[in-house]
């Protein structure tokens, strides 16, 4: 494993969860628990329609995805588990995809790139493989590069 890890994660980003009909996710998380819809986001290469509510204000704020997919037949399954994926701010996305890599965890294809809220993000891979053993054990983990009044709030010092 390699020395000195250069990041750190800083919280959570957001949770995902997936069903075959977003509008029954949003009926009980925005309609009944009253969680505020700030958006949406359709991607026909992550094959997923999906509503960004969010809970909390500010840095402090927690990205709750409602997801739905554009074809059901089609992978990805973003309703396959409901619980779809955990995204964890951090601080330097790029050294720690970097420093990941090198510790044997296998991220999804399509390395680093734009997620649906603006930010960078990289996929770490629900299950590992014989050149890249290391997963979380079957959960699906979204690293987000946090924005400086993120590192800020939720950074502290050193």
């Amino acid at each position: 494993m390699p020395q000195g890890r250069p990041f750190r994660v800083l919280g959570i980003q957001q949770v995902a969860i997936g069903h075959e009909d977003k509008a029954e996710l949003r009926r009980f998380w925005v309609e009944l628990l009253g969680v505020e819809l700030v958006g949406s986001f359709r991607s026909e290469r992550e094959n997923v329609d999906e509503d960004i509510a969010r809970l909390g204000h500010g840095p402090y704020a927690v990205e709750l995805d409602l997801m739905q997919p554009i074809d059901a037949g089609r992978s990805p399954k973003v309703h396959q588990p409901a619980l779809n994926h955990l995204g964890l701010w951090v601080d330097d996305l790029e050294a720690a995809v970097a420093w990941l890599g090198a510790a044997g965890v296998r991220f999804t294809p399509g390395g680093i790139r734009r997620g649906a809220a603006g930010h960078n993000v990289a996929f770490i891979h629900p299950r590992g493989d014989e050149a890249h053993p290391e997963s979380a054990r079957g959960v699906l983990v979204e690293l987000v590069q946090a924005p400086p009044e993120v590192i800020a709030a939720l950074g502290g010092e050193g």
